[in-house]
């Protein structure tokens, strides 16, 4: 049986059954569209590289409050050690949690879609290669916070901790990239390469570098392993 799809498929329906998904994918789309809007209506200008801009700075704090409680709820509630009576795999319960926020994080892309919706009714001039790339490294963008967000969850039975913890981590990577000027020249490569908004901004840009791929990959890796180390860690206590 395909233990990690039905906890996927329970956390995420578990999102809608109080107000806080809807309340924060409202105002993800408020946001978002404000910013793809603004430049349509000032400035006669109807393109998605705005949208791609700012919704890498909502995901800082989007993901971290869709994954805070995806553990630490459990946790708090007692609930994760009746998980373990069921016949189940800690890789199995971080997996279905983490596919949980990866939907949700992708259903909130899927409605921004009404954005390039409106520019092909405007009849611009649509580069679909660069608009998938785009896409895809929101998406990309969006698991290795989720995996960041579970790995912090994973570490508290606190909902807060667990937001501050993920928000730190995820900030320190995004503004990695505007910090480069201030570091000397022999490890501002190093410095770079870890940046996730260097990789992110390749594929903006309509460029598919494997080099970026395994960047992002082995970030959701490496914190699901993390998160699956933290769970199994109430086993030594």
């Amino acid at each position: 049986m395909n233990y990690t799809g039905l906890i996927a498929q329970k956390e995420y329906r578990g999102y809608f059954s109080s107000p806080s998904a809807y309340i924060i994918l409202v105002v993800f789309l408020l946001i978002s569209g404000w910013f793809f809007s603004s430049p349509l209506f000032l400035n006669n200008q109807a393109e998605l590289r705005s949208l791609f801009g700012i919704i890498p700075i909502i995901y800082i704090f989007f993901v971290p409050a869709i994954t805070m409680g995806l553990i630490a709820k459990e946790r708090n509630t007692g609930t994760i050690e009746l998980l373990t009576t069921f016949p189940l795999q800690d890789k199995q319960i971080i997996l279905g949690k983490f596919w949980a926020g990866v939907g949700l994080i992708a259903t909130g892309l899927l409605f921004t879609l009404i954005h390039l919706i409106t520019i092909m009714i405007l009849g611009r001039n649509i580069d679909y290669g660069a608009i998938f790339c785009g896409y895809l490294g929101l998406l990309l963008l969006g698991a290795v916070y989720s995996a960041i967000g579970l790995f912090a969850s994973s570490l508290t039975d606190n909902q807060i901790v667990a937001f501050i913890i993920s928000f730190f981590i995820i900030f320190f990577l995004f503004i990695i990239e505007y910090t480069l000027f201030l570091l000397p020249a022999a490890i501002v490569g190093i410095f770079q390469y870890l940046s996730i908004g260097y990789h992110f901004s390749n594929l903006a840009r309509g460029v598919i570098d494997t080099r970026n791929l395994v960047y992002f990959i082995s970030l959701i890796i490496l914190f699901l392993h993390l998160s699956i180390l933290a769970l199994q860690s109430r086993k030594w206590k």
